[in-house]
C-alpha cells in the first residue's frame, strides 16, 4: 500500500543535471498522498497510468460528471465503511442525464467497482472515492454527446476541516450557478470553477469557506457544502430549488434531527441576514460531515463556536460512519467482508 509522502523538490530537474524526474518528484508540492491504483479505460491500472490526453473534451471543457463518496475506518471492528455507497452512484447516473452522458455501466457494477478498487489499495484508513463519468472524444468543439467514459479514483482523505472548531466564512460575492445555466445539482465538473472562485476569494480574504447567495439573493449553500440554519426550536435549509446540490448528507441530517433529536426542519429559502441572526449555522456534506460555523461576515454566530445542535449531530453522525450504531447499518457498505 502507497505511504504518505512529502515532497520538498520543485518541479524541475535537479542540480545534478539528470532529464527526467521521479513520480514523486513530478508531483506538486501540495499533492498529498496517492494510492496505487486507479480504474482507468475499463479496467484497474497502476495510479500513474490514469492519465487524459491534453485533447480530452473533458479537460478542455469541463464536461463531466463526478461524485464524492466516503469511507470511514474502524480500528474497533478492523473494517472499512462506505457511507451511502448506492445512493451516491444513483445520483452519478441521474446527474449524466444532464449531460446527456452514458455511463456505460449500471449502478451495481459502477458500485462493485468503487469497492474493488479501494480492496485494491489495501486502504486501512479514512479515505475518499471519485467515479467520474466524462466526455472522452478528443476533439476541439463544445460539443458532446460522443465518446464517453467511466474512470475512478481514491485516494486517502482526512477531515475537511477540524469538526471540533466553528470556522469563519463570507458571503461570496459571485453567486451560485442558475439551474438554467449550469445546474449545481448536477456536479458537473466544469461547474466547480464557480466553487473555486468562491473559496479562493474567501481564504485571500482571511476566512476559511464560503456561503452564496443564488440569483435570486437568497442564501444557497456553501462553497462545496450543503447549509443549515437554526433559529430557535427549528432547522432551516435552503429547498431543493435554491441552486443546490441535492445533498445526500443533507437529507442524512434531515432525518437525524428529526429522528434522533426531536427536532423540527424546514425547508424554506433564507435571507442573507437570517444568517446574522441565527442561533447555529452548519454546514454538511459528505466532504466536511457536519461542521460548525463560528461567524458569518465577521458577525459571531450563537458563542462563536460550534453549536449544540451541531455537537449532537456531528456525533450521532460521526458513530454512524464508523458503525458504531447499527440502526443505520444500512447506510454502510463494509469493505472487507461483512
Amino acid at each position: 500500500m502507497t505511504t504518505e509522502k512529502t515532497l520538498d523538490a520543485i518541479e524541475t530537474p535537479d542540480a545534478t543535471g539528470r532529464d527526467e524526474m521521479t513520480k514523486e518528484e513530478r508531483r506538486p508540492v501540495d499533492a498529498g498522498p496517492v494510492a496505487d491504483y486507479a480504474f482507468f479505460e475499463g479496467k484497474i491500472v497502476p495510479f500513474d497510468q490514469a492519465r487524459v490526453h491534453i485533447l480530452t473534451h473533458t479537460f478542455n471543457y469541463g464536461t463531466g460528471v463526478f461524485e464524492g463518496i466516503r469511507g470511514y475506518w474502524s480500528d474497533e471492528q478492523k473494517n472499512l465503511f462506505v457511507v451511502r455507497l448506492r445512493e451516491h452512484v444513483e445520483r452519478l447516473v441521474t446527474n449524466c442525464r444532464i449531460l446527456m452522458l452514458e455511463p456505460g455501466y449500471t449502478v451495481s457494477e459502477i458500485a462493485d467497482t468503487c469497492l474493488e478498487l479501494v480492496r485494491k489499495n489495501g486502504f486501512r484508513q479514512d479515505v475518499y472515492v471519485r467515479p467520474i463519468v466524462y466526455c472522452s472524444a478528443l476533439r476541439v468543439g463544445p460539443g458532446m454527446n460522443e465518446e464517453q467514459a467511466l474512470a475512478v479514483y481514491n485516494i486517502p482523505m482526512g477531515h475537511y476541516h477540524d469538526p471540533s472548531h466553528a470556522i469563519d466564512v463570507m458571503v461570496s460575492s459571485w453567486r451560485r450557478t442558475d439551474d438554467n445555466a449550469i445546474p449545481a445539482r448536477g456536479k458537473i465538473n466544469g461547474a466547480y470553477v464557480n466553487s473555486s472562485l468562491a473559496i479562493t476569494e474567501a481564504k485571500r480574504a482571511g476566512f476559511d469557506d464560503a456561503i452564496f447567495l443564488n440569483q435570486n439573493g437568497n442564501v444557497s449553500e456553501g462553497s462545496v457544502m450543503n447549509l443549515y440554519i437554526r433559529r430557535g426550536d427549528a432547522l432551516i435549509t435552503p429547498p431543493v430549488t435554491a441552486n443546490i446540490l441535492e445533498g445526500i448528507t443533507r437529507a442524512d441530517v434531515m432525518t437525524l434531527a428529526r429522528d434522533e433529536l426531536g427536532i423540527d426542519v424546514v425547508e424554506r429559502s433564507i435571507d442573507r441576514t437570517e444568517l446574522y441572526h441565527a442561533d447555529e449555522v452548519f454546514f454538511c456534506g459528505t466532504g466536511a460531515k457536519v461542521l460548525g460555523v463560528g461567524s458569518v461576515d465577521r458577525r459571531k454566530i450563537g458563542e462563536g463556536g460550534v453549536g449544540p445542535v451541531t455537537q449532537k449531530l456531528q456525533g450521532i453522525y460521526d458513530a454512524i460512519v464508523h458503525g458504531k450504531n447499527r440502526k443505520y447499518a444500512d447506510w454502510l457498505t463494509p469493505v472487507y467482508g461483512s
